[in-house]
């Protein structure tokens, strides 16, 4: 089949176009013809080998993290799903694989694709969604009449975020620049600060949450929105001592990720507030509620551009631009 391979960890590479064998089917897994796949600054980040440490991968290894496509074969212990079966999925660390033609995913990974949807843009959805998903449902347990700051509104987490966090019923404030502020509003945000123009430490108080993605003093900033008991949850690091228990690190790495955090952490404590780290993990369970709330029009998908599959690597180079709105996806098939 044909893929784009990372042969070397190296800074702003190119991937590799090239064939390589299809992936074995093990017992638990689901084999899947690709229609699409989501494109990811983390697919970036690993390629330049800023999470090594953390994320065990061999090369030369395929890239790719979003997939949405049909099912060609099934394992024998496989029983939500059978062969033509539409689904999409994030498959799991250790497995990823989705700028191919083909891949295996195990079963628990994966969801039915929203039929309301195309799978272009089904493709855009899992890494963000269950991200999304994870800091305001299972994190934060965001509640009715709450109010959260979502960072990034025009990005691919932000726009999933800020919908989600509507259905649950928050009062949502998001930071975006000029040019996506109707974007954002249109997404529901009731508060929107155009960081060109505004200060955000400035004009918002008394948050519950604040999710935040965005590098530099932002986090140090959002400590300053939420109130005594406030959470602030980031998915752009520190990663913290608990993320690294769950990654099974050694020692070492614990106490570095420690480290990391401990001066986010002890500012927050000061204040009262929650610090934590998120990265996310695949959940089909999961991302199976997030297909209900598509079909029901509580989320609607956000794509920038499609590209070819051929032209991966150029949509790779345009997502790291960070001019994207919502996702950018490849079609392979």
């Amino acid at each position: 089949m044909k893929a784009f391979v990372l042969d070397r960890y190296a800074k702003n590479s190119a991937l590799r176009f090239g064939d390589v064998p299809e992936p074995a089917l093990r017992d638990d897994d689901v084999l899947v013809e690709i229609h699409s796949a989501g494109l990811n600054l983390l697919d970036s980040k690993i390629r330049d080998g800023a999470f090594k440490p953390i994320l065990r991968y061999r090369t030369p290894l395929i890239l790719g993290h979003d997939v949405a496509g049909t099912i060609v074969r099934v394992g024998s212990n496989v029983r939500r799903f059978k062969r033509g079966d539409e689904i999409y999925a994030r498959p799991r660390d250790g497995r990823v694989g989705t700028f191919a033609e083909f891949i295996a995913i195990n079963e628990t990974d994966v969801a039915p694709k929203p039929k309301n949807i195309t799978m272009e843009e089904a493709a855009s959805i899992p890494l963000v969604g269950l991200t999304a998903w994870q800091v305001l449902v299972e994190r934060a347990m965001l509640k009715n009449g709450q109010k959260v700051l979502i960072h990034a509104g025009s990005g691919g987490v932000g726009t999933i975020a800020i919908q989600l966090a509507k259905h649950l019923g928050a009062t949502v404030a998001t930071t975006t620049s000029t040019a996506n502020v109707e974007l954002v509003k249109s997404l529901g945000a009731d508060v929107v600060i155009d960081y060109k123009k505004q200060d955000f430490a400035t004009v918002l108080s008394g948050y519950d949450v604040v999710l935040n993605s965005l590098e530099g003093d932002t986090l140090q900033k959002s400590l300053g929105v939420l109130k005594p008991g406030g959470k602030l949850i980031s998915i752009s690091g520190p990663p913290d001592l608990a993320f690294a228990k769950e990654q099974r690190l050694n020692w070492c790495m614990q106490q570095v990720m420690r480290m990391l955090s401990f001066g986010i952490r002890r500012k927050a404590r000061g204040r009262l507030i929650g610090y934590s780290f998120l990265f996310m993990r695949a959940n089909g369970e999961q991302l199976t509620s997030i297909t209900a709330l598509i079909e029901a029009g509580a989320i609607r998908p956000i794509i920038d551009r499609i590209f070819p599959f051929e032209a991966t690597n150029e949509a790779l180079a345009y997502i790291e631009t960070g001019r994207s709105k919502g996702k950018v996806v490849v079609k392979v098939k």
